[in-house]
């Protein structure tokens, strides 16, 4: 029986220059609506964003298409484009979704061995559990880094899936979120509340950590579902030295 052998086509790559493009314009523009150089309610142009962004216009629509599926802008008849007003019912419906897998986050990570979560917990320890004069007081540095305390404690629950939607949900969040720490007693509240979270599942204590981390999330929509007007205008002031305002 003669002996035959088949080869695999030779076919192009699949990332076409304006595919690549499209997800740095999008990344762009997701950064400038989270870090509220674009505030909802701005409206603006196809042109005007080429312009700044120094791209042709199909890399910025692909972008904006994806921005308008995730429900941060919308098309203006005739008029362009506008980053969408904040819309707190689904605001409220993430929130419940945050909670369902942090809660569950703490409960895993309080049955877990000390060992098997234990580097995870270690540099969350050395960014939190601080004096008090340690604690800083930039408010875009903190909503970073609070970010990343639930991020990583839902990361070391183990479940790479659940961190994957805890991600995502992270995401879709962070606009609102972030304007959670433009006041002093915001950051502390939250220095304070991340501390006994911490000491709560570093002592196995899960009913104790999940009251805790309920206490905190509730605490945070309660907060954001008081912002107005005056607060966008004022984080616009605390966007990332650097960037334009």
């Amino acid at each position: 029986m003669p002996i035959t052998t088949s080869r695999r086509p030779v076919t192009a790559p699949l990332a076409p220059v304006h595919r690549s493009r499209a997800s740095e314009v999008y990344e762009q523009l997701k950064r400038d609506i989270a870090e509220f150089r674009m505030v909802p309610g701005d409206r603006f142009s196809e042109h005007e964003l080429c312009n700044r962004l120094e791209v042709s216009r199909t890399p910025v629509r692909q972008a904006l298409t994806r921005l308008q599926q995730e429900g941060l802008v919308e098309v203006m008849f005739r008029s362009g484009w506008r980053v969408l007003p904040f819309d707190f019912d689904k605001f409220d419906q993430l929130y419940d979704l945050r909670m369902v897998l942090e809660t569950t986050a703490v409960q895993r990570l309080c049955q877990q061995e000390v060992e098997t979560s234990g580097p995870a917990l270690q540099a969350l320890k050395d960014r939190w559990l601080v004096p008090v004069a340690e604690r800083s007081s930039d408010a875009v540095q903190v909503a970073e880094w609070d970010e990343d305390f639930h991020e990583a404690i839902v990361r070391a629950a183990g479940n790479p899936e659940m961190a994957r939607v805890h991600h995502e949900l992270t995401e879709r969040i962070r606009i609102i979120r972030r304007l959670d720490f433009l006041k002093q007693v915001r950051i502390d509240a939250t220095y304070d509340e991340h501390a006994k979270i911490l000491r709560a599942i570093l002592a196995r204590k899960a009913d104790r950590a999940d009251l805790l981390m309920r206490s905190h999330i509730e605490a945070s929509q309660v907060e954001v579902r008081k912002i107005t007007l005056h607060q966008v205008f004022m984080a616009r002031q605390v966007a990332p030295a650097g960037q334009e305002r």
